[in-house]
């Protein structure tokens, strides 16, 4: 029992451990915002996307995974990713591509900073 209990609290040490050390979300520039989230959607990757956006960390990986699920659903490519109202400062973006279907969709969403990371949020809804 007690051998038990012990690897218990060490499992739950570890995984405490393992939380307390993920790093924020976000990257350091907006450039590198715009390049990591046009190669996410364009490579429908979770695990990319769940890095970039502005979402409770507990939820960003079923967020993310649901997102792409949406977008591969809807056949999405040739996603581009468009900041305003500049480059170096953006409050905005626009995602835009192509469905499976061939026709263009568009949509805004906020750029935002938090402790000098770059993040997206898909406040609308999806393509």
């Amino acid at each position: 029992m007690a051998v038990a209990i012990a690897i218990a609290v060490t499992w739950v040490s570890v995984i405490t451990v393992l939380i307390a050390h993920q790093p924020d979300p976000g990257v350091d520039s907006p450039g590198k915002l715009r390049e990591d989230l046009t190669a996410a959607l364009n490579e429908h990757d979770v695990e990319a996307l769940s890095e970039l956006i502005d979402y409770p960390p507990a939820s960003a990986g079923d967020f993310a995974k649901s997102y792409i699920d949406t977008l591969t659903g809807r056949g999405v490519h040739d996603v581009t990713v468009k900041f305003a109202p500049d480059d170096l400062s953006p409050t905005s973006a626009t995602v835009s591509g192509k469905l499976g279907d061939g026709s263009a969709f568009g949509y805004p969403v906020a750029v935002a900073v938090k402790d000098k990371l770059w993040l997206v949020s898909f406040t609308p809804p999806l393509p």
